[in-house]
């Protein structure tokens, strides 16, 4: 089961990525998530691509690439994967498209999660972080026992700033304007799924589960 999950930031895709991995025995393979884990541990890559994420900008399609391509060679993604955030423009879908022929393989479904702009505004906007262990709060729909604090080491939280508003209007404007093509390109091919954002996340995901019924 080779999956794709489109959407812009604040859409939901990686909770949805999360529970199909874990149902479904795939890896999730977040581009997000090895980007700030690069950044964090200051590598070659890491120092390339913070100026960037900070910036709200999209990282350069060559080192996105190189990063898939390697995630993809594991063992555990050969029996499928979850492609979470990548890809995001026409280029990279086209390469992807070659990387997997090279090795007989090829996507399976894709999985548009659409969400207006102001729940996702509102959705990012409210996230706040720890910077000790990572974890991950909402000041309406999950914020921590203590205000501002996390539960689990009790450092004070932070707001990145990737997630302020201004930035996540600029981060969706950047969306539709570089990624959202790939909707029309994966329809064309028949592989294209819509799947509403908005709800609860037991809702999305019983849509998702009604569109990869039946793959192996």
């Amino acid at each position: 089961m080779n999956l794709i999950l489109l959407g812009p930031p604040g859409a939901g895709k990686g909770t949805q990525a999360k529970r199909l991995v874990a149902d479904h025995q795939i890896p999730q393979v977040s581009t997000g998530d090895i980007l700030r884990e690069s950044a964090r541990q200051g590598t070659v890559l890491g120092k390339k691509a913070k100026p960037l994420m900070d910036a709200g900008a999209l990282v350069p399609d060559e080192i996105v690439i190189g990063i898939i391509e390697e995630r993809l060679q594991a063992p555990d993604a050969q029996k499928g994967f979850v492609l979470d955030g990548f890809p995001r423009t026409v280029p990279q879908a086209e390469a992807l498209e070659r990387m997997l022929a090279a090795s007989g393989k090829s996507i399976d479904k894709v999985l548009s999660i659409e969400v207006p702009e102001e729940k996702i505004v509102e959705r990012i906007s409210g996230r706040r972080s720890c910077p000790k262990d990572g974890a991950v709060y909402h000041v309406v729909h999950s914020p921590p026992q203590r205000a501002g604090f996390c539960d689990l080491c009790a450092t004070g939280l932070i707001q990145r700033d990737d997630d302020k508003p201004e930035r996540v209007v600029e981060r969706n404007k950047q969306y539709w304007q570089k990624t959202a093509p790939l909707i029309a390109f994966y329809r064309h091919k028949g592989l294209l799924v819509t799947i509403s954002g908005v709800g609860s996340a037991e809702g999305v995901y019983s849509q998702i589960e009604k569109a990869v019924e039946g793959l192996a």
